[in-house]
């Protein structure tokens, strides 16, 4: 039960996901230049066949095409 515990506190720091005032403090821009930032990666993967989240994005995803 504690390693579960452990697991679930390491998974947190990892965050799959993104919102929009966290992609704005990364990029330095505001929240609406965010939210269509997301909504513009979030199509690129709805077209790829990707289920995505209206106002969050995968993190991972995001990295790769933001070149941070």
């Amino acid at each position: 039960m504690v390693e579960h515990r452990q697991a679930a506190a390491l998974s947190s720091d990892q965050k799959k996901f993104l919102t929009a005032t966290e992609v704005a403090e990364i990029l330095d821009v505001s929240r609406s230049t965010a939210y269509r930032i997301i909504r513009r990666l979030n199509a690129e993967l709805d077209k790829a066949g990707k289920i995505t989240v209206a106002g969050k994005v995968s993190a991972r995803y995001f990295y790769e095409n933001t070149y941070l």
